[in-house]
């Protein structure tokens, strides 16, 4: 048979596996000796038989799956495994010598393959994974797995952001920029298969572009059959005031509606149906961010163009969002999320839409950079400077983002041709290892941030003893968390130290908590709470988007699980990936995806800097 090259199609393979090392790993800890497996549950599209599949390859696993239309057909998933007419009884006998069993959608199953499972499971020769989807109605002796802990239940969590912005990459086969990454995984709320298709549909129409190495995405939703899918039913009200209300919040978006301006018994019978969430405070919003776009889908030219906001209404909401944060980054309590105005403008910034004012762009880059989100820091600078090139404050946030990621290449550009200021020059230094010239310009309080910040460099530098006295004398309580972290690293007490990094945690200043239990890990005298500190600060640094800082170093490698740490060795010296897999009797791509965690971790872009870094990790270690 003679396929014709423009008649074939190709099929699309589903994007690498990545992330959920710790679940992959319990998941097969339970089908190890002595276990009898595990149930793994959670709503549809979260990854559920991806983790179980992986768990599984390479083995030698039976599979089953459950479907709607087999469910009144007795023993329909069994069908491949056992005669045509078959006894409860005999189909257990049967299957005694399945060693690992595969259930997958075990809430569609028919109530006889049901019961054999649960069987099986009872009976303990057959390790079981059974995969079922939460909210759906399931065999009572399938929800009995669980409910009489016959099994353990592992519900599977949403992919943390980070993970899901390393599944993208992989996906696309390049790094996506953070804001781009924290849109798609606010927009899909964990379910991973609408992750994919919003991601196809922005690339189909040519708008993840390549930005400074990094794939960009601005405009607006695709709106997708299976976004048109995800927003379901609910959208289609019968009653005339709940959807003028929902299409009024739509085209709102990204303000809020006060309450007086809607009908409130349509309000009511939208907040008791999860459609709206209705803040005394901040008005009224609609809970799902993917009902707006489908709402304004939905609607003609006409209708939209009244509904729609005026950008003098968004630029002053922009300036009231810009004064907030300030206040909250003078106050050093950045916890909570920073505005939806910017996100917005930033997001919908298309040729029809203004460049983000450089002034709000350099204050939500001070924000993220202090909540330790280094590289929405650095997205944001570039935002600003975008339409202000020249801008000092924000070329400033450019550099002190870059010099804590150690992307020095970044600080040789937003300077080029401009004076290097105290502040930048201070991190640079550190980045380069010369801490005693980095603190020849750490208390200089001579830049747009607050003086107890900047006085802070030291103490981040490992030098608390040149600024706590300053620090402790500033005027108010918004130093308080600083000071004491100061004070805390004098005196050498790892126990106020953590209990500094805790305060720090609860101002939402990750990246600072994470350096401060850092610098308990060496002075606590209890082994067991050194490793507590460490644990915690390394928890907290991974949060922090490759943070490599003083305090930091040494950490990470540790951090590592034993299989990454080996596979990182082989790789600093010099195999590659055929070769590290031939002599861990590894598949190549499990290689590939354990040196990109490994790479994301350890805050290396690509393997040519694993040695220099494994060898600044070592020296590091504390004795």
């Amino acid at each position: 048979m003679t396929t014709y090259v423009r008649d074939a199609k190709t099929l699309e393979l589903p994007w690498p596996f990545t992330g959920r090392d710790n679940e992959l790993e319990l998941v097969r800890r339970s089908l190890a000796a002595e276990r009898h497996g595990v149930v793994v549950t959670g709503p549809a599209g979260r990854g559920k038989t991806r983790l179980v599949t992986e768990a599984v390859r390479g083995t030698d696993c039976a599979r089953v799956s459950g479907t709607p239309e087999t469910r009144g057909i007795p023993f329909a998933a069994f069908a491949h495994l056992l005669p045509e007419q078959v006894s409860l009884h005999r189909a257990v006998q049967l299957l005694t010598d399945v060693r690992t069993l595969l259930v997958d959608d075990a809430h569609l199953l028919d109530d006889s393959s049901a019961a054999l499972v649960h069987q099986l499971a009872v009976h303990g020769r057959t390790r079981l994974l059974v995969v079922a989807t939460d909210g759906a109605p399931a065999p009572g002796a399938v929800s009995r797995l669980w409910t009489g802990e016959v099994l353990p239940r592992l519900a599977l969590e949403p992919l943390p952001r980070e993970e899901t912005a390393q599944m993208i990459a992989a996906g696309v086969g390049s790094p996506v920029e953070p804001l781009t990454a924290r849109r798609l995984y606010h927009l899909c709320q964990g379910d991973l298969r609408l992750l994919r298709d919003l991601v196809g549909a922005v690339r189909g129409r040519g708008e993840l572009a390549l930005d400074s190495d990094e794939l960009r995405w601005r405009g607006p939703v695709p709106v997708t059959p299976a976004v048109r899918e995800r927003a379901g039913d609910a959208l289609n009200r019968a009653c005339a005031e709940e959807r003028e209300a929902l299409e009024r919040l739509a085209f709102s978006e990204p303000l809020p509606l006060d309450l007086a301006d809607l009908d409130l018994r349509a309000l009511e019978c939208l907040e008791a149906d999860g459609l709206i969430r209705v803040d005394a405070h901040s008005g009224v919003r609609l809970a799902q961010p993917l009902h707006g776009p489908v709402l304004r889908a939905g609607a003609g030219q006409l209708r939209a163009g009244r509904l729609s906001r005026t950008p003098a209404e968004c630029a002053s909401a922009l300036d009231a969002e810009r004064a907030e944060l300030a206040d909250r980054i003078e106050r050093t309590d950045v916890q909570g999320p920073a505005g939806p105005v910017g996100d917005w403008l930033t997001a919908e910034n298309t040729a029809s839409h203004p460049a983000v004012p450089v002034d709000y762009a350099t204050v939500r880059a001070r924000f993220a950079r202090l909540r330790g989100e280094l590289r929405e820091a650095l997205t944001w600078a570039r935002e600003g400077l975008r339409g202000t090139p020249d801008n000092s404050s924000c070329r400033m946030e450019l550099a002190l983002a870059a010099t804590q990621l150690s992307e020095t290449a970044t600080v040789g550009e937003v300077l080029l041709g401009h004076a290097s200021p105290a502040r930048a020059t201070t991190w640079q230094r550190a980045a380069h290892g010369d801490i005693a010239g980095a603190l020849e310009a750490a208390t200089d309080p001579g830049d747009g941030e607050g003086k107890a910040y900047v006085l802070y460099d030291a103490v981040r530098l490992g030098a608390p003893h040149l600024v706590a006295d300053r620090l402790a004398q500033l005027p108010g309580e918004d130093a308080e968390p600083l000071a004491r972290h100061a004070d805390a690293l004098v005196r050498r007490d790892g126990p106020a130290l953590d209990r500094a990094a805790e305060l720090l945690e609860r101002r939402g200043l990750l990246l600072f908590a994470a350096e401060a239990h850092a610098q308990a890990v060496p002075v606590h005298r209890d082994p067991r709470a050194a490793r507590r500190s460490r644990s915690r600060a390394m928890t907290l640094a991974r949060r922090c988007q490759g943070a490599r800082t003083p305090a930091l170093s040494g950490l990470v490698l540790g951090e590592l699980t034993a299989r990454q740490r080996q596979i990182v060795t082989l790789a600093a010296a010099g195999l590659s990936n055929r070769q590290i897999a031939d002599r861990l009797t590894l598949s190549i791509r499990t290689v590939g995806n354990h040196l990109h965690s490994a790479y994301t971790r350890l805050g290396a872009s690509d393997r040519s800097a694993l040695p220099w870094l494994l060898e600044e990790t070592r020296t590091a270690q504390p004795a």
